[in-house]
């Protein structure tokens, strides 16, 4: 199921569409780093803007998941 947020990301208001288990990563990795859920979105956001060709932000959001579930960052 897909679940939609509005996540404030520097200053501005957005809306983030994604399914269920990547928010719940999401979150997860954000405590991990002991950061809010929209400070670790902004981040993302960043550096996804400093890409040549930026992916969407949810796709971005997406890549972010999977590659700290592949490093296991994104465990307990």
């Amino acid at each position: 199921m897909t679940v939609k947020r509005s996540i404030t990301i520097a200053g501005h208001r957005t809306s983030v569409s994604l399914e269920a288990p990547f928010w719940d990563d999401l979150q997860r990795i954000a405590s991990q780093r002991q950061m809010s859920l929209a400070a670790l979105v902004g981040e993302i956001d960043a550096e996804r803007l400093n890409e040549p060709e930026p992916a969407n932000l949810s796709s971005a959001l997406r890549v972010y998941v999977l590659e700290a579930v592949r490093t296991g960052r994104a465990t307990d």
